[in-house]
C-alpha cells in the first residue's frame, strides 16, 4: 500500500493485508464490519464522484488500513479519519505518519459530533466539506441518519453501502425498498448511484454485494410541510405497510381526523404509504397541521 501522490491510486492484495494484519497481531473483526477493499477500479470511482479539490476538507468514517485515506490526503486540503478499532488505529498512525493534511481521530461515527469536526477544520476561505466512506455495514443506516437529520455542513457526500440500501435509497414509489430512509434521504439530499461493487472487490468478502452513492445535500427543502408533522406522518404510515393509508395514519391520529385529512389533501385513503411521492405526503402533512 505505497504512497502515490500522483496517478492511479493502488490498493493492497489480500496477502498483503493478511501479512500487515498479521504483523500487528490483529485480524479482521466481522463485528465492526472489517472488509477491506482489494479493487483499485472501485477506489478510482469513489475519488471521481467525491470531485475533491485542495480547499476541501473530507470526513472519512472507518478508514481501515488507510488506503482510501491516503488517496484523499494527496488530493483534499484536509482529511479527518474517524477510526473505532484502536489496532487499526495504530497501524494508521505508523502508515500515515507525516501527512499535515490529515487527522486520525478515535472516536465513534455514531457519537462523536460531526458538525462540530468538519466546523472547526474548514476555515472560512477554505471550499467545501465532503463525507467519504467505506462505511462499516452496522453502521450504515443510523449514520445516514445522523448524517441527513443532525450534521450541516457538508455538501457531498460518497459512501459505500450494502446493495440493499442503496435500492433502499433510489427506490421509487410502489416497491418494497421504499421506506422512510427512501423519504429522509429524498427530502434532505439528491442520491444516484455511482456504481455496484461486487463482494469480491473486498478481503474478506462479506456475505453480500455493495454499491457506492453520492448525496448531493440540499440547501433548502424540497415540500413545504413542516418537517415534524412531516415524518411523523411517514412513520405512521409505514409503521403498518400492509394497511391501507385511512388505517395506519388512524392509527396514530384517529379515522374522523385522518379522513378529513385525506379529503382535504386529496388522496385516496385505500391507497398505502408505499404508493405515496414526498410531495404527496407533505400534502396530507400540510392537512394534518391544519386540522391540530
Amino acid at each position: 500500500m505505497e504512497n502515490q501522490e500522483s496517478g492511479s491510486p493502488s490498493v493492497a492484495s489480500s496477502a498483503a493485508i493478511n501479512r500487515l494484519m498479521k504483523r500487528y497481531g490483529l485480524s479482521p473483526r466481522h463485528r465492526l464490519g472489517q472488509n477491506f477493499l482489494v479493487d483499485a477500479r472501485v477506489l478510482e470511482a469513489i475519488l471521481a464522484a467525491a470531485h475533491l479539490t485542495a480547499g476541501d476538507v473530507v470526513l472519512e468514517v472507518g478508514p481501515g488500513l488507510g488506503v482510501l485515506t491516503e488517496a484523499l490526503a494527496a488530493r483534499a486540503g484536509s482529511v479527518l479519519a474517524l477510526e473505532l478499532d484502536p489496532g487499526l488505529l495504530s497501524i494508521l498512525q505508523e502508515r500515515l505518519a507525516g501527512r499535515p493534511n490529515l487527522s486520525l481521530i478515535h472516536g465513534d461515527a455514531l457519537k462523536e459530533d460531526l458538525a462540530a469536526l468538519l466546523r472547526e477544520a474548514k476555515p472560512e476561505s477554505a471550499g467545501g466539506a465532503k463525507v467519504v466512506a467505506n462505511l462499516p455495514y452496522y453502521i450504515t443506516t443510523p449514520f445516514l441518519m445522523r448524517l441527513l437529520e443532525e450534521t450541516p455542513g457538508w455538501e457531498r457526500a460518497v459512501l459505500m453501502v450494502q446493495r440493499e440500501v442503496a435500492d433502499r435509497l433510489l427506490a421509487s414509489p410502489g416497491g418494497k425498498d421504499y421506506g422512510v430512509l427512501t423519504l429522509s434521504v429524498r427530502y434532505h439530499a439528491v442520491a444516484e448511484l455511482v456504481t455496484p461493487v461486487s463482494r469480491r472487490a473486498f478481503w474478506p468478502s462479506p456475505d453480500v454485494d455493495s454499491a457506492v452513492v453520492r448525496l448531493f445535500r440540499r440547501e433548502q427543502a424540497p415540500v413545504d410541510a413542516p418537517p415534524g408533522i412531516l415524518f411523523d406522518c411517514i412513520r405512521a404510515g409505514f409503521g403498518q405497510r400492509r394497511k391501507t393509508l385511512a388505517n395506519a395514519l388512524g392509527a396514530r391520529y384517529g379515522r374522523e381526523r385522518v379522513g378529513t385529512v385525506l379529503e382535504a389533501a386529496g388522496i385516496d385513503g385505500q391507497r398505502r404509504a408505499e404508493t405515496l411521492s414526498l410531495e404527496e405526503f407533505s400534502a396530507v402533512a400540510t392537512a394534518m397541521g391544519l386540522e391540530s
